[in-house]
């Protein structure tokens, strides 16, 4: 199994990043801050412009180390990534089913339909953790007949639709998993460009780690992140990333979010309004946020398909995997990762 290692992340905007030897170093104004050696991280994420240089660039690509740089205010910009590794004839394979309507449609009831169950679970354990709730038992029966409705579509856009009124049902109640600081983080609906409130700022950033972590681990598999079966091509898009992260959405990005909020590791302080309509992280917040994320990374579940103990940060990597298995024909089907 895979050695889950470091993420490093940057979150001074004015940061430029080199290398000295087999070390990455952060300065700002040509003042080292920080310095790592590279085998330790699996990869960076930088939110600023300062970007970095080609030797630290080829560092990253010689050692397998993925380089992402967002915006200060933590939006994808782009990321690089050194030589594909992998077998030729898995990519061959992913492409022949993305052009493949009927197996394509396949492996995206499978995303959608763990999706709305791990929705459903989160509504769950939060109707036994803090007693009864009439709306959230209500959107727990309609989403089970939304997984069942999702398994049975026959086109990408039917499915889309039935995605789309299981989410807004989801997140039409969210707010009602809030129990602390309930007005500085009102929610009242999902919104994403630009994130309106606090919640759905918290949200988008939490997606954001979570897409990059995705395509990492589909790249390290040898699969392209660009290709999906759901999300159709797009360029600059991480399609099939986007695929594989919906059934991770709900059990490494929302527990996330709650948690951050219903223990008060963020408060309103945390977060800056930006133009008319936008909400933003501070960088206080983001750095709070990150730390949250790392340590969530270190925590150990047992695989519900392997049964074996694994670290919850390499939950993308293995599910990467199995995709790649199941379109190897190594496995009878993907088996998505479902909350237990």
């Amino acid at each position: 199994m895979r050695k889950l290692l470091n993420t490093l992340y940057v979150t001074t905007p004015d940061a430029y990043l080199s290398k000295d030897g087999l070390n990455v170093v952060v300065s700002v104004n040509k003042e080292e801050l920080f310095r790592i050696p590279v085998m330790n991280i699996e990869g960076i994420v930088t939110f600023g412009y300062m970007g970095a240089s080609p030797g630290l660039m080829r560092l990253c690509a010689d050692n397998g180390v993925s380089l992402s740089f967002l915006s200060p205010s933590g939006h994808f910009v782009g990321r690089l990534q050194g030589p594909v590794r992998g077998n030729v004839l898995l990519r061959k394979t992913q492409y022949q089913i993305s052009e493949d309507d009927e197996r394509s449609m396949h492996y995206a009831r499978l995303f959608i339909a763990g999706k709305i169950q791990n929705y459903r679970t989160i509504l769950q354990r939060h109707i036994r953790d803090n007693g009864d709730d009439g709306e959230l038992d209500a959107v727990v029966k309609m989403l089970e007949s939304s997984k069942r409705v999702a398994m049975h579509t026959e086109d990408s856009s039917q499915l889309i639709g039935v995605e789309g009124d299981a989410a807004n049902s989801y997140f039409g109640v969210f707010h009602r998993m809030i129990l602390h600081q309930q007005e500085d983080f009102a929610f009242h609906g999902r919104n994403r460009h630009p994130p309106k409130d606090k919640v759905n700022a918290l949200l988008s950033f939490v997606y954001t780690l979570l897409a990059n972590e995705t395509a990492s681990a589909l790249e390290t598999v040898g699969l392209d992140p660009y290709v999906g079966f759901l999300h159709k091509l797009r360029p600059g898009r991480s399609s099939l990333a986007l695929d594989l992260m919906e059934e991770l959405r709900a059990y490494l990005g929302d527990r996330l979010v709650l948690s951050l909020i219903n223990r008060k590791q963020l408060t309103a302080m945390d977060f800056v309004e930006s133009g008319e309509d936008m909400v933003l992280l501070t960088e206080g917040g983001r750095k709070t946020v990150l730390s949250a994320w790392q340590k969530r990374k270190s925590e150990t579940i047992v695989h519900p398909f392997l049964e074996e103990k694994i670290q919850i940060g390499l939950l993308p990597y293995v599910q990467a995997l199995l995709l790649a298995r199941a379109i190897r024909g190594d496995i009878d089907d993907y088996p998505v990762f479902i909350i237990h």
